[in-house]
């Protein structure tokens, strides 16, 4: 009898054992499928957490890591709320080309309302894998809907560009946000004479880009096309208002050296950036666009006319200058570019603070003086100096990103050698410290200088590149000028 018993008890606990798998594949208890794989993440919204002015007939969209389960992406799963309101009516799809899922409202969205938007733990991946947490993005709308056609800003190559590196991806920077499934292979083409190139078509954060499936051939005319097949990322979508056509020309190099360039986005149209303002001392030379947003554009009063080619662009119409405001734009719309700009540039940030595997870390311990330096990832923990001259050395197509924890500071009469066609778009200083960067009296700096706090020139020096902030630029009696695209 006791042994019986206990045949009994082993062969029902064998039993379960061999039911766990079963159990397993047959799902969680609530009727799906346990996933295996990576755990799927939101790349990219559209639009971004705390956007401001959001055109009132915006659809909204979200970018995953990985192939999505569409029947996952649902009204249930996928909600917009406004402040004091019921959760949005509309439809929700997922473009499966570019992992993107996009909610569409029956109607416009209230105007100056807060909305949150949520993609729930219900948010599965092809695999069966859930969010692992519910994702949740705030933006506040503007007064009024989008009816405008999307631009191309600028692109890589630029128009009739020469000696282009054979290993290019060819791109093109938007105005505002797509449609993602309408940047694809037919819309986006590349072409060497009347043969098309073969390639893949890609589209994230306001950048579509073609993947040559190999190299170019050298010294040869290519022409990249785009269609006005594509649309922007409201309802109704407003469609490029003409194809855009380029060319550019390679050269015999097959790569560039260094990392891939920062993408400033619509903070490229600015050669002066900032969240808090600019002050000047007169009189400076500022060749280019000058912003600031989200304070007052009277934080920039001091900057003049007289002394800036190009347009000074606030968050209001504050902007007084010296009487003369013949360069100044205040308008709703220029509200709302110069406030993407800041956004971009934040992403601009992100994007070279993030970049990993240097290729040089702590390179004279912070202290880079009398140095050449190749293209390439540098990375240090603490303050950079630069004491005497610096060198890079590298052609017109060769990269450079300095990560820099600390501050930086170039001192006076110094400055930024570049030889061999080095390009100071090219250059990227990526500055954390809780000073910022500070270039020092008569001294010369290369490069876009993305600091997290403020970036400070001292009297008579000059900048060529540009000066995006996420507090102050301060100038005095400086000549700042934008690189050529």
């Amino acid at each position: 009898m006791k042994t019986r018993n206990i045949f009994n008890i082993r062969s029902t606990w064998m039993a379960a054992l061999l039911l766990i798998p079963l159990i397993s594949a047959c799902g969680d208890g609530g009727g799906s499928a346990i996933g295996t794989g990576p755990v799927p993440t939101i790349l990219e919204t559209s639009p971004l957490d705390t956007a401001i002015a959001v055109p009132i007939n915006s659809n909204v969209a979200a970018t995953f890591s990985a192939a999505m389960n569409s029947t996952s992406i649902n009204t249930t799963n996928f909600t917009v709320v406004g402040a004091g309101e019921t959760a949005l009516a509309g439809t929700v799809s997922l473009d499966a080309a570019s992992n993107t899922a996009t909610f569409n409202p029956t109607g416009n969205m209230t105007v100056s309302k807060l909305y949150t938007a949520t993609l729930t733990t219900g948010v599965k991946s092809a695999l069966g894998m859930a969010l692992a947490n519910n994702y949740v993005w705030s933006f506040t709308t503007g007064t009024t809907a989008d009816t405008t056609a999307p631009t191309v800003l600028s692109t890589n190559p630029a128009n009739a560009a020469t000696a282009v590196v054979l290993g290019s991806t060819v791109s093109a920077n938007f105005s505002e946000a797509l449609a993602p499934a309408t940047v694809n292979a037919t819309t986006f083409t590349l072409k060497q004479g009347a043969t098309s190139v073969a390639g893949t078509v890609s589209y994230s954060n306001k950048v579509a880009t073609f993947t040559p499936a190999a190299n170019l051939t050298a010294s040869k005319v290519y022409t990249a096309t785009l269609t006005t097949g594509i649309t922007d990322l409201v309802a109704p979508a407003n469609a490029l208002a003409a194809n855009v056509v380029w060319s550019f020309t390679t050269g015999t190099t097959a790569t560039a050296a260094g990392p891939a360039a920062v993408n400033l986005r619509t903070a490229g149209n600015f050669v002066i950036l900032t969240k808090t303002g600019v002050t000047n001392v007169h009189t400076s030379a500022i060749s280019g666009n000058v912003g600031a947003s989200p304070i007052t554009a009277a934080a920039m009063n001091n900057v003049f006319c007289s002394e800036i080619t190009g347009t000074i662009y606030g968050a209001d119409a504050a902007y007084t200058g010296s009487g003369a405001v013949t360069c100044f734009a205040g308008t709703a719309a220029d509200n709302t570019l110069v406030a993407n700009a800041i956004l971009d540039m934040g992403t601009a940030y992100a994007d070279a603070s993030g970049r990993t595997t240097p290729d040089f870390t702590e390179l004279g311990a912070g202290n880079i003086s009398g140095l050449t330096l190749v293209p390439g990832l540098y990375k240090w923990g603490t303050t950079v100096n630069i004491n005497t001259n610096v060198t890079l050395s590298g052609g017109p197509n060769d990269v450079w990103i300095f990560q820099i924890a600390g501050d930086l500071i170039q001192a006076n009469g110094t400055s930024v050698l570049l030889i061999g066609g080095a390009l100071p778009k090219n250059i990227f200083w990526q500055v954390a410290g809780l000073t910022g960067a500070t270039i020092g009296t008569t001294a010369v700096m290369e490069g876009v200088v993305l600091a997290a706090k403020a970036i400070a020139v001292s009297t008579t020096a000059t900048v060529h590149g540009r000066l995006l902030a996420q507090t102050a630029v301060t100038l005095d009696q400086n000549t700042i000028t934008q690189p050529a695209p």
